[in-house]
């Protein structure tokens, strides 16, 4: 993505909370859904997707920075979590996002390691953007466990 690029997406309201995400032309729709008792949870819900965004910001930044320096990371996942709290106007907000990514090898057979892990937050557009507003840590561990970051 670049400035000249301006990332865009349509949604029109299936029903209730439902709407149907169109990302671009040929690309798979997307539900969106509030889980229960406003929606019917028959899709992620915008904090899922918010979730989703990072996770996937991060994971592909770490993924860009390792094969930068033609390390093989094995098959990665990725989980985030949210916690929510409430702002001094008693909104509901998400407040903290946790997300642990997990290489599928081992941190002894990546070169440029500290590097990398130094680095590779600052590169990823999403997740330094909801950082300004959000509290967001990443963790990373390797394919034995162990953390690395």
């Amino acid at each position: 993505m670049t400035e000249e690029q301006s990332p865009s997406v349509t949604l029109r309201q299936i029903r209730d909370y439902q709407f149907d995400i169109t990302f671009a032309p040929g690309m798979a729709h997307v539900r969106s859904d509030e889980g229960p008792p406003l929606g019917q949870g028959e899709g992620p819900t915008p904090a899922m997707l918010l979730l989703a965004a990072v996770a996937s910001c991060m994971s592909s930044s770490l993924y860009f920075a390792l094969t930068k320096f033609k390390n093989d990371a094995g098959a990665m996942s990725t989980t985030a979590r949210a916690r929510l709290g409430r702002n001094p106007a008693g909104r509901l907000r998400i407040v903290h996002i946790a997300v642990d990514i997990r290489l599928g090898a081992e941190a002894q057979h990546l070169q440029h390691l500290e590097r990398i892990l130094e680095q590779f937050e600052e590169f990823c557009t999403v997740g330094a953007s909801v950082r300004a507003g959000i509290e967001t840590e990443v963790a990373v561990f390797d394919s034995q466990g162990r953390r690395l970051k």
